[in-house]
């Protein structure tokens, strides 16, 4: 076999279209052997004696893509030291592109004897370990052009490549549960109906099944236990994993792409699958153990733990670093993917013990030119001290804001004391994001995400159900500030289903009319349950996939009504905070951008805000105050709206405002009931909102008789069937109790909302979009002053951030 130099770099396998070049990075290697697979599983091992900069290299003008190989490395074996390398053990690249099978839990895949730590084993781990796979890197992306959706326009949709097609009754069974399916029209279409501009799954990279799930009968279904950072996980591919993964993986994004939505991944580089001093060697321990993850100072055959799984990745060493950003930029540019969700964020910060927002990761993160240009989302948490890091990342980063979710669910499950909180996480978190000069949509809201109850559990649970995860019920989150509306689990009280089917669209309405960048999670659009279990990280059955079949159609129809509604009204997203004054200051604009009131129709007094016992809030929005341009520099100007909320038990009547707030208003959400018989209605009037209801009225210019085609006959709501295998039959008539988002101006059903004609040209130009030329920070809405208090959060177990 001809055996070639080769190049140092690129890192990993690379082929030209003639040949391969194999280059790894090892400071503490001797030496290194390459190993080539053959299809009988034949090995043969090829010496790398080129060696630049620690990187160990060679090119093979004969090797194509498909062929297997892995990595020995020859070196020192003093875990004392933090050196592991250990030449019986067949190692991936961890620049693989692709990985061909899986790994069997053989003591052979551990380097120590069991029983004995100390000790080293010497047995091969070849027939046990997954292969690392050369790929073809040429793929069709004519026409291919990203999204590129502003933050203020996105609405996010986390999902599981599985768990979102697995019983899709439409794709066919070859690719339920594979990115193939995922693309499938059937898919696309659920997305587009649903407003979705944003699709971000759950860990791709490539993982390992853990044994101790598998001696359960169980395995790792989220996947946050990577092993490979660039190959996308071979298990959800329908047409192979000898780099057929890699193609199918590229088709989805494009298709995708091609129906106007962006693919952000959910990352893990916080940890790797390798474990703790007692797991196996897979890849990384075995190629330069010191280099790639953080050890003991004192005690280096012990790792740092900052993420609950057993070792931290390693981010003050530059080949880690290194191996980071490379990752990130593959994904970008050669996969073509829209951006990053990181989990434990607040992991990549820890250059020493404390997280440092100045930290060499973030200032390559920003100094990238390609990695810079894509959205960012931090999970800003980890379980390490002060990892709770909520509102502390840097400007171009966005962040799950686990402060909304939680204010979010006590409000609406009745808790004292929160209409000051709820206001703020409402309006976009000013007290978290705006003294750092960042804007609304730096906060992602979300109240359910997959770690945690799902929406419909949310509801009908108070305890978590876990003793499906064999844990005796002791793993997840124990409060989850769920409210289950009378009765725990399953029931066949209707009282108790139709407070449970209002709760959620609850819920999906303030999520949907918050300013800031909501997220929704896979099946809370279609009332999909888990049986009460809060963390189903290992349950890659029935219990966890989404259940196509039982799908409440009604919900799906509110959520994408919501939608429409957030997308047609720049009101519901503006760029900028608000800040409670007039938005043409010295030109005579009687109201503010912002107007918060109570019941009564007045403004919202200090003792309001600081009752104890306030479940009851309204507040105006001004489309007329907001403070922005959009991309060819017209004023962008949008209806008024009242959002009225009651977490009372009971109804309560709302006083709405004076005229000059608006002559007349008609209702375009009610999440309890059927409009008012009077709508429109005018200044001064009462609207009765049900108790654990939302109304949401706009403004109309002038009083006009209501038209009957404005408002559809009302559907009775589809309840979602009870978690149970068997669900108690339902009532033939339920009380006439109806949801209700309606469609403005034309009266078709799914029609876009009719605008005024000076204010079509703005909207459709993209609300909020600066004007060529101009400087952005001067055109949106302005900064914002509100009832502003902090949340408090408390961390919970591994991975996941403060409550579920």
């Amino acid at each position: 076999m001809d055996i070639w130099p080769g190049t140092p770099y690129p890192l990993g396998a690379t082929f030209d279209g003639t040949g391969t070049n194999f280059a790894l990075f090892s400071e503490v290697a001797d030496r290194v052997e390459l190993c080539l697979i053959g299809d009988d599983g034949t090995e043969t091992r090829v010496p790398m004696p080129e060696v630049d900069g620690f990187v160990h290299h060679c090119y093979l003008p004969t090797v194509q893509p498909g062929q297997r190989y892995g990595y020995r490395v020859y070196g020192p074996y003093d875990p004392s030291s933090g050196a592991r390398c250990n030449p019986h053990k067949l190692l991936l690249d961890p620049y693989a592109k692709a990985v061909a099978g899986g790994w069997d839990w053989n003591q052979a895949v551990f380097s120590y004897n069991f029983g004995d730590p100390d000790s080293r084993n010497d047995e091969d781990s070849a027939p046990y370990v997954a292969h690392s796979v050369v790929i073809n890197p040429y793929f069709d992306w004519a026409g291919d052009r990203r999204p590129g959706i502003p933050y203020s326009e996105a609405v996010i949709y986390e999902a599981h490549v599985k768990g979102l097609t697995k019983l899709h009754p439409e794709i066919p069974e070859s690719q339920q549960g594979t990115y193939a399916g995922l693309s499938h029209p059937a898919i696309i279409d659920h997305l587009t109906r649903l407003g979705v501009t944003t699709l971000e799954l759950m860990p791709v990279h490539q993982f390992v099944q853990d044994s101790t799930l598998l001696d359960k009968g169980l395995r790792n279904y989220w996947g946050y236990n990577t092993i490979g950072f660039f190959a996308p996980h071979n298990e959800y591919a329908a047409f192979g994993d000898r780099g057929a993964q890699v193609q199918e993986f590229k088709a989805m994004v494009k298709a995708m792409h091609t129906a106007g939505i962006e693919v952000i991944l959910d990352v893990v580089y916080n940890h790797t699958a390798e474990g703790n001093h007692m797991g196996p060697t897979l890849s990384f321990r075995g190629i330069d153990n010191a280099a790639y993850y953080r050890l003991v100072d004192d005690s280096q055959q012990f790792y740092m733990d900052y993420t609950g799984t057993g070792n931290s990745l390693n981010v003050r060493h530059p080949h880690a670093l290194q191996l980071l950003m490379d990752s990130l930029r593959y994904w970008v540019t050669e996969m073509h993917v829209d951006g990053f969700r990181f989990d434990l964020a607040a992991t990549l910060a820890r250059e020493f013990y404390d997280v440092d927002r100045l930290s060499t990761f973030f200032e390559l993160v920003q100094q990238d030119p390609v990695v810079s240009q894509v959205k960012l989302i931090a999970e800003p948490w980890d379980i390490g001290p002060g990892g709770y890091q909520v509102g502390n990342f840097p400007p171009q980063w966005t962040e799950w804001n686990g402060k909304y979710r939680d204010t979010v669910r006590d409000f609406w499950r009745g808790e004292p004391a929160t209409l000051g909180e709820f206001a703020a996480r409402l309006t976009g978190s000013a007290d978290l994001y705006e003294n750092s000069g960042r804007r609304p949509v730096a906060s992602i809201n979300f109240v359910v995400a997959h770690d945690g109850f799902t929406l419909s559990d949310l509801v009908s649970y108070n305890e978590k159900h876990n003793e499906a995860n064999g844990e005796d019920n002791n793993d997840g989150e124990s409060h989850n500030r769920s409210w289950n509306c009378g009765v725990e689990g399953p029931t066949d009280d209707l009282d108790v289903l139709l407070l449970r089917a209002r709760q959620q669209r609850n819920f999906l309405t303030t999520l949907l009319l918050s300013q800031g960048v909501p997220m929704i999670a896979h099946g809370d659009e279609l009332g999909r349950s888990q049986g009460g279990n809060n963390n189903a990280y290992c349950q890659d059955s029935e219990l966890a996939w989404v259940d196509w079949s039982k799908a409440d159609e009604g919900l799906i129809e509110f959520t994408a009504s919501l939608s429409r509604l957030r997308h047609q009204h720049p009101t519901f997203r503006r760029r900028r905070f608000f800040d409670g004054r007039p938005a043409g200051r010295g030109e005579g604009e009687p109201l503010p951008d912002i107007v918060w009131m109570n019941p009564s129709g007045d403004m919202m007094s200090q003792q309001d805000w600081d009752s104890g016992f306030g479940r009851s809030i309204a507040v105006f929005l001004n489309g007329n105050g907001i403070r922005g341009m959009d991309r060819r520099g017209a004023r962008v100007v949008d209806d008024s709206f009242l959002l009225m909320f009651n977490a009372h038990d009971e109804p309560l009547d709302f006083a709405l405002p004076s005229e000059e707030y608006g002559p007349s208003w008609e209702t375009v959400v009610n999440t309890a009931g059927l409009p008012d018989p009077n709508d429109p209605m005018k200044a001064g009037e009462h609207v009765s909102v049900a108790g654990k209801g939302v109304v949401v009225l706009r403004a109309l210019a002038e009083p006009e008789p209501a038209a009957p085609t404005l408002h559809p006959t009302a559907a009775v709501p589809s309840i979602p069937p009870p978690p149970q295998p068997v669900a108690p039959a339902r009532p033939e008539e339920l009380p006439a109790e109806a949801v209700q988002v309606r469609p403005l101006g034309s009266g078709v059903d799914d029609g876009p909302t009719a605008v005024p004609q000076e204010r079509a040209a703005n909207e459709d130009a993209g609300p909020g979009q600066p004007a060529e030329g101009q400087d952005a920070a001067a055109q949106d809405d302005a900064p914002a002053s509100k009832p502003r208090k902090r949340g408090t959060g408390t961390r919970s177990r591994r991975k996941k951030d403060d409550d579920q």
